[in-house]
């Protein structure tokens, strides 16, 4: 999201990915542009909906929130997955929603200024985009594990 008035950057919006995961690389490249985003002082929204790995035992968050503070940050054992807002504010400042497979995602702020957010629509959005999804891969999508 970049301001009107000189096209700065001033929020991101980050969609975790299995790739962000996979390796120790990875992971690791993902947290360091997280933080070197927030100490720039850039906004952030993370949707993260992969389960934990041995790389993130508590998830993207616990992972980012490591190298902002020394509170350490811990998942709930039935909520594995995280929507994350992170004001770049100072003090730096996150707002986490635990969720879990199924359940209905929560709108989450995306913040503008330290202060100012607007709310991201994250259930409504995903509820749009799968109506778009062919049939033939919705019934792919919705067949039961097995």
């Amino acid at each position: 999201i970049r301001h009107a008035s000189d096209d700065r950057i001033v929020a991101l919006l980050e969609l975790v990915s299995p790739g962000n995961k996979s390796s120790t690389t990875e992971m690791k490249s993902f947290v360091e542009k997280a933080v070197e985003a927030l100490y720039r002082e850039f906004h952030l929204l993370i949707v993260d909906l992969f389960p934990p790995t041995r790389r993130d035992p508590q998830g993207i968050h616990g992972a980012i929130w490591n190298e902002l503070s020394d509170n350490p940050f811990a998942l709930p054992p039935d909520e594995r997955l995280t929507l994350v807002a992170y004001s770049a504010g100072q003090p730096k400042r996150a707002y986490i929603e635990p969720t879990g497979v199924g359940r209905p995602l929560t709108d989450m702020p995306l913040f503008l200024t330290p202060d100012d957010y607007v709310n991201v629509l994250l259930e409504a959005t995903y509820v749009a985009a799968y109506r778009g999804v062919p049939r033939k891969w919705r019934d792919v999508l919705d067949a039961p594990a097995t």
